[in-house]
C-alpha cells in the first residue's frame, strides 16, 4: 500500500508539473503556454512499442524543465491515432488550427506520419518522430520541419543484414506486414541484400494486427532460404517469434532474422525465442549511468515499467525541442526549428548529434547481441552491447538522397 501511494504521489507530481489542467485546450489565452502533442497508437498492436510509455518520457522531460520556459507553462497533450489515417490526420489538424498545439512528437504508422508531416509544413510547426520506421519521411517526402529520432527502415534493415550476410547467410525469404511500412522496409532491406551478392527466394505478405503465421511461416520454411526475416513489428512481430519456435524453426538451420526488435518485446517474448539474436538500437536504458538514472525515475512514474528505445528517445525530442525554445525565446515553428538545427543534441541517448538537412538526427546505433536465459544480472538487461555503428555507416548518406532539401 506504501509503494501503491508513493507511486501514485509521484505520478500527480509529475502531471502537476506539466501543466495539465481540466479547461479545454480552446479557452486559454494564445501563446501563455508551450503545446506538445504525443500521437501514437495508445490501444492497439504497436501500443508497447510507445503509447504511454512515451507520454510519460514527454513528461518527464517536461519536468527537467521545472514544467514552464521564459515564463511560459509547459502542457503535453495526448491522442491515440488508432493506426486510422483519418484519426490522425483530424487530430493533428485540430490541434494545431484550433487547440494551440505548437509541436508534435510522434510514432505513427507511416501513413499516418506523412499525412502529418505535410500538415506540420503547412503551418510550419515541429514534427518529430520518434518510432515511426519509414524512411520517406526524411527520404524522397522529407520536410522542413520533421525529424526523425529513431531509426527507420534503411537504419534497421543495414545492420540486420549485414550481421547475417558476415556469417555466409545468403539466401532470404521475407514475412511483411501488408502496409506500407513493411513494403518499404523489404525494400530497404533487399537492396543490402542483393548488393551483397544474396538472394531473396520469395514473399509471403501478412495484414496488420495477426494472430496467426502458420502460413506464412510454413512457406518460409519450404524455402530453403537461410534466413527468414519478419518485416514487421509490435504484437506481429511477437506472435510471428512466438510461432517460429513452436514451428521449431528458432533453433534450426533456418534463421529468423526480425529487421527491428525493440526491448519491450524481447520482454514479451522472452529469451528462450529471442536469444541470440543481433540488432541494431538507437538507445538502451542501461547504455550508461545517465540512461540508468533516466529509467529508475521512468520506473517510479509508469508504474514500475521500463523504457524501450523509442520512449527514450522520445524524452530526447523533446528535450531538445524545449531547449530550441528557450534558445529562440519564441514559439515560432521556423526559429524553433532553425535552433532545433543549429544545437547539438546532448542527452542521455546520444552526445553532440546534429540534425541534418533530411531531418535525420544523426546518432550512432548500437549493435547489440540479445542475451541467453540466466544470463542477465539486472530487470530488463537484455542486451549484450558489442560494438557501436557510426552515424556515417548507420544512416542513408546524403548523397544517396532523394530528399529536395538535401545540397548535392
Amino acid at each position: 500500500m506504501t509503494s501503491t501511494r508513493k507511486t501514485a504521489g509521484r505520478i500527480a507530481a509529475l502531471m502537476a508539473a506539466t501543466a495539465i489542467a481540466a479547461t479545454p485546450l480552446a479557452a486559454r489565452a494564445a501563446g501563455d503556454t508551450i503545446r506538445i502533442g504525443v500521437m501514437n497508437d495508445m490501444s492497439g498492436p504497436y501500443a508497447d512499442n510507445c503509447g504511454q510509455g512515451s507520454v510519460t518520457a514527454a513528461k518527464l522531460a517536461v519536468e527537467d524543465f521545472g514544467g514552464a520556459i521564459n515564463g511560459k507553462k509547459i502542457e503535453i497533450v495526448t491522442a491515440d491515432d488508432q493506426n486510422k489515417p483519418d484519426i490522425g490526420l483530424a487530430t493533428a489538424r485540430r490541434w494545431v488550427e484550433k487547440d494551440g498545439v505548437d509541436a508534435i512528437v510522434g510514432c505513427s504508422i507511416s501513413p499516418i506520419a506523412l499525412a502529418v508531416s505535410d500538415i506540420m509544413r503547412e503551418f510550419n510547426k515541429p514534427y518529430m518522430l520518434a518510432g515511426t520506421a519509414s524512411s520517406d519521411t526524411t527520404n524522397s517526402k522529407c520536410s522542413p520541419m520533421t525529424t526523425n529520432w529513431a531509426y527507420d527502415t534503411y537504419t534497421l534493415s543495414k545492420g540486420a543484414v549485414k550481421a547475417q550476410i558476415d556469417q555466409g547467410m545468403d539466401s532470404w525469404y521475407f514475412i511483411t506486414v501488408d502496409y506500407a511500412f513493411g513494403k518499404q522496409w523489404q525494400e530497404d532491406a533487399t537492396k543490402f541484400i542483393t548488393a551483397a551478392g544474396g538472394k531473396v527466394l520469395g514473399t509471403s505478405l501478412h495484414p496488420l494486427n495477426s494472430n496467426d503465421f502458420s502460413s506464412q511461416l510454413l512457406q518460409a520454411q519450404a524455402s530453403g532460404a537461410k534466413v527468414i526475416v519478419l518485416a514487421n513489428s509490435g504484437s506481429d512481430l511477437a506472435n510471428a517469434l512466438k510461432q517460429a519456435k513452436e514451428f521449431g524453426i528458432l533453433g534450426s538451420k533456418q534463421r529468423i532474422a526480425p529487421l527491428g526488435i525493440l526491448i519491450n518485446a524481447v520482454h514479451g517474448i522472452g529469451l528462450d525465442a529471442t536469444q541470440g539474436l543481433v540488432i541494431s538500437a538507437a538507445a538502451y536504458w542501461n547504455a550508461n549511468d545517465e540512461s540508468r538514472a533516466f529509467t529508475k525515475r521512468y520506473n517510479a512514474a509508469f508504474g514500475n515499467r521500463m523504457p524501450n528505445e523509442s520512449q527514450l528517445v522520445t524524452y530526447s525530442a523533446v528535450n531538445h525541442y524545449l531547449k530550441a525554445v528557450k534558445a529562440a525565446n519564441s514559439l515560432d515553428g521556423q526559429a524553433v526549428m532553425g535552433k532545433m538545427r543549429e544545437l547539438p543534441v546532448d542527452d542521455m541517448t546520444v552526445k553532440g548529434a546534429k540534425i541534418r538537412e533530411d531531418g535525420v538526427v544523426a546518432r550512432p546505433m548500437i549493435a547489440a547481441r540479445i542475451k541467453k536465459p540466466g544470463e542477465p544480472k539486472a530487470t530488463w538487461d537484455y542486451y549484450e552491447v558489442i560494438g557501436s555503428i557510426s552515424a556515417d555507416d548507420a544512416w542513408r548518406p546524403l548523397s544517396e538522397s532523394a530528399c529536395p532539401l538535401v545540397k548535392k
